[in-house]
């Protein structure tokens, strides 16, 4: 039940913000106490509290949509845009299609995060950790760019991988080794990681 609760808080308040997620803080709050995460959320929640909806999307535009050292593609942290991630892109849409549930994708693309949250949360708990296990690499290497450019939702990140299991790598040589792991059957996953993205576009 906990995993439910912080997959779901935390794509709700990684999505774009809007008039309904604001009214939904309260709520969001009191339930990610019950989780014991809740140091991880109060950073972002904090900061969607602290400015106008206006700012706060048009922060959120800057640092998510226009940098790539903080995007929310599962598949761009280890397929970039090349062929390969065409690919796992449609292995991701057999996942929700092998849930037999109807996964409205809102326009994004299927590895947008807060939509994989979402499905582990509240469509098929079972796939939706198996599809997040396999993209744990991106999870890491998004988690650790926000925290190295201060970003309040590095807790969100963290509070996912929290629920993940195993100790978050410190560095990118201990990525590569996550990513690496024992044989497993891939969901989409590359079979190199990007270079970390060092400059802000």
């Amino acid at each position: 039940m906990d995993a439910a609760v912080v997959f779901q808080a935390a794509g709700m308040l990684l999505g774009y913000p809007d008039e309904a997620l604001l009214d939904r803080l309260d709520l969001i709050e009191a339930a990610v106490a019950t989780t014991g995460a809740a140091n991880h959320f109060a950073p972002t929640i904090a900061h969607l509290r602290s400015m106008p909806l206006m700012e706060l999307q048009a922060w959120h535009v800057a640092e998510f949509d226009l940098s790539r050292r903080h995007a929310l593609h599962l598949t761009y942290w280890t397929n970039g845009d090349t062929r390969q991630r065409g690919e796992a892109l449609a292995a991701i849409k057999q996942v929700y299609r092998d849930s037999g549930l109807v996964v409205d994708l809102q326009g994004e693309l299927p590895d947008y995060l807060p939509m994989v949250l979402e499905f582990a949360a509240t469509g098929d708990a079972e796939l939706g950790r198996a599809l997040l296990n396999r993209f744990r690499a991106s999870l890491e290497l998004l988690r650790m760019g926000l925290e190295r450019d201060g970003l309040p939702q590095a807790g969100l990140l963290a509070a996912v991988c929290g629920e993940l299991g195993g100790a978050s790598p410190t560095t990118l040589e201990d990525v590569k080794r996550l990513q690496a792991g024992p044989p497993t059957e891939t969901v989409g996953i590359g079979s190199t990681l990007l270079p970390y993205p060092t400059v802000r576009s």
